[in-house]
């Protein structure tokens, strides 16, 4: 199953906030933004350390979606935990899903990298559909680890 735009929609539709009250999703600190990435994809984990390089005020955390608090979170939000196939971005209470979740990304970012939140404005039937072809082929075309990679020792600190 792959995450159409019905569940696009429903996750920006879902209360700020509102894993905090499911007992299912583990408590976590959601003072910074979190990143919520398929830990195997070769494409996820590069943006994955795209964010971290960039990420000079530490305005964000992150997790694997395969992690505990991942599968949680997938599963609070209606999501396949199998095939993954979204990044999530919770910040401050909101989750994004799907390209928004690059243009989240960009403007928590700031500098030259808030002109990726330009991405928002890409009408959703065309950014759902963009996304979903590069989703469901994305370990074909960019190659899928054995494991989930470690975070490297400097960036440890930043992942939940």
């Amino acid at each position: 199953m792959t995450v159409g735009a019905h569940q696009s929609r429903r996750l920006s539709v879902v209360a700020p906030y509102s894993y905090r009250t499911d007992p299912a999703v583990p408590a976590f600190p959601d003072d910074k933004a979190l990143v919520v990435f398929d830990g195997v994809c070769v494409l996820c984990s590069g943006w994955a350390r795209f964010i971290l390089k960039r990420d000079r005020d530490f305005v964000f955390r992150l997790t694997t979606a395969q992690s505990p608090l991942g599968q949680a979170l997938f599963r609070h939000y209606g999501l396949d935990t199998e095939t993954l196939a979204t990044n999530l971005v919770l910040m401050d209470g909101r989750v994004y899903g799907k390209l928004d979740t690059v243009a989240a990304v960009g403007l928590r970012l700031g500098g030259g990298w808030r002109l990726l939140s330009m991405l928002r404005f890409v009408p959703r039937p065309i950014a759902d559909w963009l996304y979903d072809r590069i989703a469901r082929n994305r370990y074909h075309l960019f190659g899928r680890y054995g494991r989930c990679v470690l975070p490297e020792p400097q960036w440890r600190e930043r992942f939940l």
